[in-house]
């Protein structure tokens, strides 16, 4: 919870939404919210909204994405397009855009919110959270929160003098990029070409800088743990869930856990760090007239010698956070479409709910292929103590693609880590034409 000095919860907006109608989705009034990302994420928030009343319309890029399953209505659009985006807006009529995705044309954002729709979290920070430049400026160079050694590079030629400055190994990223897609570890000035088209080729939209190709460039920090400390603001302030550990392969989560078993000094550290830099996000958005109000997962690196660094923010639930479908009252989902409903949510909200000295975990269900899923082997899956899974959907996968997570507890990280891996065991999945 943001805590003043005097220990008086923080109110960070008295900015009033308005009395909106919840009940009757298919009523003459119903309260509108527009998902701009339909996938899985995207589907556990448009149920958790469906729940308190809400017509919700759902967007993405491909047919069949998951929310569309499961919404109101679903619509398949380019979402970087800002004529389609526009369109699509004069037809959904929102009363809420809620971005799940970071391929979106922002500057349509900051004109809904000009017209009076209530853009999540704020159009500006959902603007800053898709550019890793305009972020890494606003988190350390304005909020103050120490970071890895940084430089942008927009030439070949930039990138092998930053690089020099941060020094090898390091990490070179797009812009804008999502599940490590465009990320490379540069261990020498060889990996520096590949790591360049990389970027650019495998970024998204806002891989540019003013007009110009750009990519940042990280010193790689001496990790010793990787922490999601999930935080919701809302009408009532800024609270914080118990920290998720996760562990990252190739740019992307492989595992979470909640609680995180670390120094309770290192914890309440990371609360705070998580604290500061929303409550100076929603400050901005106060700016606008807007309210910042949702859930906002903020990575934090803590390193060898027990020192904490910023890494990065998303501005809506995070997928290190679906742990909480399983180890708490309110999932990620209930508690961001809460906030952004303007319904006070409170430290006691975002408690666990799990028997003392119990581990939660989510594993992510990987398939490799080309062309639709189906799964078998569901009763054998689910058949291990303690766990559950979530199927996503999605219509089809190519590549290697995140297709469901499975669930798990246990008296300990290893047994719960373990009784997952067993529900991804026992899951068969069949891939192609003829499954």
């Amino acid at each position: 919870m943001g805590m003043s000095a005097s220990g008086q919860q923080r109110i960070i907006n008295t900015i009033n939404p308005g009395e909106r109608p919840f009940g009757s989705p298919l009523g003459p009034r119903p309260t509108r919210v527009l998902l701009l990302g339909a996938g899985e994420l995207g589907r556990e928030i448009a149920i958790s909204l469906m729940r308190l009343g809400a017509w919700v319309g759902a967007a993405d890029s491909y047919p069949g994405a998951p929310a569309t399953q499961v919404a109101h209505a679903g619509y398949q659009v380019k979402m970087s397009d800002p004529q389609a985006l526009e369109d699509l807006i004069d037809k959904v009529q929102p009363d809420l855009i809620v971005p799940e995705v970071e391929a979106i044309a922002t500057d349509r954002l900051v004109g809904a919110a000009a017209r009076g729709i209530q853009v999540v979290p704020a159009a500006p920070l959902a603007a800053m959270c898709m550019d890793r430049r305009a972020l890494r400026v606003f988190a350390h160079e304005q909020v103050g929160l120490p970071t890895t050694p940084y430089r942008f590079a927009d030439s070949p030629e930039e990138l092998a003098s930053a690089a020099d400055q941060v020094g090898y190994p390091c990490m070179v990223k797009p812009l804008m990029s999502s599940s490590g897609h465009g990320q490379t570890l540069v261990r020498s000035k060889d990996d520096l070409s590949q790591a360049w088209n990389s970027a650019l080729t495998q970024g998204r939209a806002a891989t540019k800088h003013q007009g110009k190709a750009e990519v940042i460039v990280e010193a790689l920090a001496p990790l010793a743990h990787e922490l999601t400390v999930l935080t919701v603001a809302s009408s009532a302030g800024v609270a914080t869930c118990t920290p998720i550990g996760q562990r990252q392969e190739d740019g992307d989560y492989r595992l979470s856990w909640q609680p995180a078993a670390l120094n309770p000094d290192i914890l309440q550290q990371a609360r705070s760090m998580a604290t500061r830099l929303v409550e100076a996000m929603t400050s901005l958005a106060r700016q606008s007239d807007e309210t910042g109000w949702g859930i906002y997962g903020v990575e934090i690196f803590v390193l060898r010698d027990g020192s904490l660094l910023f890494n990065e923010v998303a501005p809506r639930p995070h997928d290190t956070g679906m742990v909480t479908m399983i180890s708490q009252r309110l999932t990620e989902f209930d508690l961001h479409a809460r906030a952004i409903l303007g319904i006070p949510v409170h430290q006691e909200d975002l408690a666990l709910n799990l028997p003392e000295g119990t581990c939660a975990v989510s594993r992510p269900i990987l398939v490799r292929g080309q062309g639709p899923v189906s799964f078998q082997g569901l009763p054998q899956a689910l058949d291990h103590p303690g766990t559950d899974l979530r199927i996503f959907s999605k219509p089809e996968v190519y590549g290697l693609r995140r297709m469901g997570v499975a669930l798990a507890l246990g008296p300990d990280l290893q047994t719960a880590t373990e009784r997952a891996e067993a529900v991804v065991r026992d899951l068969k999945p069949r891939v192609g034409a003829g499954m």
